[in-house]
């Protein structure tokens, strides 16, 4: 379906929402002097400033904030419209704003919005990104219709259903010694966590308390924004850590890190689809729910489950 929406309106309307350029460029898959062009068009069109930029900051001017209010008026319309004119055929389209949490975005989400977007072409999404407790409050918002998270959410006014398995497993420098991991050579080790708010660190510290291990019994922690980060951090030998299997095929492949195991500690979790509670969503937030709890594990092609030190010579 043709774009009903003006391009313009859609590019201040993000700006507007996150009060930062380079933030609006990846809500919409734009570069951000992209973005800024756009913004200086319709502010050159109208024949005023829309954003007053200060000290690194911007914040909407008088007349930003009524075309704002005007803008989102007009989404809205956009968005109804879509809805109206796809109801005939059966197909949905309309737009989606998505938040997905960062281990998701960067080694899931690619192969999944692939397969969704071809079975629902007339959706238009946009994807906000951050950790669980980010998505979550954007949800409860309203800035998200649905999210895709890696921690348990249980937020007042927040169902949440597991719609994929994941394990995250130890990993260690290429060139450490065992791949069995006593507790105390465990306990002696610098620990590399992701930061606080993040799914993934609340499973890893459920579970290590659950095997009887406390963070304070660690050489040393350190915290870390990122699965990324960590993964850098361990193989250029400043610890050890936890992260998604998904996120190491690359790395065993090339040998340049390897998978341990600690006895009795073992790190499993669902990949979470978050909505608000009440009805079930409809229009492209209910296709994008039915497709994940339905279609998701088998269009992933779920990996093998690493093995410990399994790397290619």
């Amino acid at each position: 379906m043709a774009q009903l929406e003006n391009f313009r309106l859609k590019v201040f309307r993000a700006v507007a929402a996150h009060l930062n350029f380079r933030k609006a460029a990846e809500h919409l898959f734009l570069t951000q002097p992209a973005v800024t062009l756009q913004i200086k068009a319709l502010e050159n069109d109208l024949g005023v400033r829309l954003f007053d930029r200060a000290a690194g900051r911007i914040s909407l001017t008088r007349q930003g904030l009524v075309l704002l209010r005007y803008a989102n008026k007009v989404a809205n319309l956009v968005s109804e419209a879509e809805r109206e004119l796809g109801a005939g055929d059966g197909k949905v389209s309309g737009e989606l704003p998505l938040g997905v949490s960062t281990t998701i975005a960067q080694y899931v989400l690619p192969r999944l919005l692939g397969a969704f977007l071809d079975e629902h072409p007339r959706v238009q999404l946009s994807l906000h990104s951050g950790n669980t407790s980010e998505i979550v409050r954007l949800l409860l918002d309203g800035k998200v219709s649905v999210g895709l998270v890696e921690g348990p959410a249980r937020d007042r006014g927040v169902r949440a259903e597991p719609f994929m398995a994941d394990e995250l497993v130890l990993i260690t420098p290429r060139n450490y010694e065992s791949d069995h991991v006593s507790g105390s050579e465990f306990v002696a080790s610098s620990l590399l966590m992701r930061e606080q708010g993040s799914g993934s660190r609340r499973v890893v510290e459920t579970a290590l308390e659950k095997a009887g291990f406390k963070l304070k019994s660690f050489k040393k922690v350190m915290d870390l924004d990122s699965t990324e980060a960590i993964k850098s951090a361990v193989e250029a030998g400043l610890g050890v850590g936890f992260v998604s299997r998904w996120a190491i095929s690359k790395e065993l492949e090339l040998g340049t890190l390897k998978v341990a195991q600690v006895n009795g500690v073992r790190v499993t979790r669902h990949f979470t689809l978050i909505s608000r509670t009440g009805p079930e969503p409809q229009g492209p937030p209910g296709a994008l729910r039915r497709f994940a709890l339905g279609r998701a594990r088998l269009l992933s092609n779920t990996p093998r489950r690493p093995q410990a030190g399994s790397s290619s010579q």
